[in-house]
């Protein structure tokens, strides 16, 4: 059971790379913190009283709350080696993170929506002590493992798939889930359920609540980009711009009137953009280049 459950969850995890986007820098030290691996819009980065579009590739820092809107994911790699992967309508604060004698230190929050956190089979002998809060209602204690799980407005929910790890609830009783598929649920403002443990079919179907599948329109520091083009004039390219850009699409201007959004993974990955940026936002001139 133990090497299925390992087996099943690689095969829904997708692996991605790199971007820029220059902001402020956060007044605590962001060294050793992470990337922004993998995303589709819309997703948004909020730094320094800044909020703009996330990219793929860029550097995160303490502090930085990113988010995603409806449809959205984000793949975040931590410097120590491990994945956060968030679903679509999801924040998420880099509280602390630090490495002090050897050992990677986080305290990471998941306001809302639903996030994984997976160590790399690489990465699972690096010392490391990383907390997850959970819509302020439940802490996760973490030293290398994988599981799931989902912050709400009525409950939440953390489901371990491999591994242990120590959940705090809102009673402040800690709770030791060391078997998979085993989980923790907490309503809002009541105390924690008892334990228990969850269907593998059910877990499936929550993991695709944060995995990137093919055709969702994916950046991921490719080579391809979508370009927009049509304009009337400077004025009409700049509102486009400002209207995407608001919406959490990572659009840039470029030479002869058009705008692009680059990093794209694939060319197939780039006309699902395209065709998701002319149904939501009306755009006719839309194209595919390398």
């Amino acid at each position: 059971m133990h090497n299925f459950l390992r087996f099943v969850f690689a095969v829904v995890t997708l692996a991605v790379s790199t971007s820029m986007f220059i902001l402020p820098a956060h007044a605590q030290s962001s060294a050793g913190v992470g990337v922004i691996e993998s995303l589709v819009a819309p997703t948004f980065l909020d730094r320094g009283g800044l909020s703009v579009p996330a990219t793929p590739g860029l550097s995160l820092q303490v502090g930085d709350r990113l988010r995603t809107g409806p449809g959205g994911r984000l793949l975040l790699k931590l410097a120590e080696g491990s994945a956060v992967r968030l679903g679509e309508n999801a924040t998420f604060v880099v509280e602390a993170a630090r490495r002090r004698g050897g050992v990677y230190e986080a305290a990471l929050s998941v306001v809302q929506g639903a996030f994984r956190f997976t160590t790399a089979a690489t990465a699972k002998l690096q010392p490391r002590d990383v907390k997850i809060s959970v819509a302020r209602n439940a802490t996760i204690g973490i030293r290398g493992t994988d599981l799931w799980g989902r912050g709400r407005e009525d409950k939440d929910i953390v489901c371990l798939i491999e591994g242990k790890i120590d959940v705090t609830g809102n009673d402040n009783q800690t709770r030791k889930l060391d078997q998979p598929l085993q989980f923790f649920q907490s309503k809002r403002n009541q105390a924690p359920e008892p334990l228990g443990f969850i269907d593998l079919q059910q877990v499936l179907t929550w993991a695709k609540e944060t995995d990137i599948p093919e055709g969702m329109g994916a950046s991921t520091g490719g080579v391809f980009k979508v370009v927009i083009s049509g304009f009337s004039g400077r004025d009409a390219l700049l509102a486009t711009s400002k209207r995407l850009r608001d919406n959490g699409y990572a659009v840039d201007k470029s030479a002869n009137n058009t705008l692009t959004i680059a990093n794209v993974a694939s060319e197939s990955e780039a006309n699902a953009l395209g065709e998701r940026l002319k149904a939501s936002f009306g755009l006719a001139n839309v194209t595919v280049a390398k």
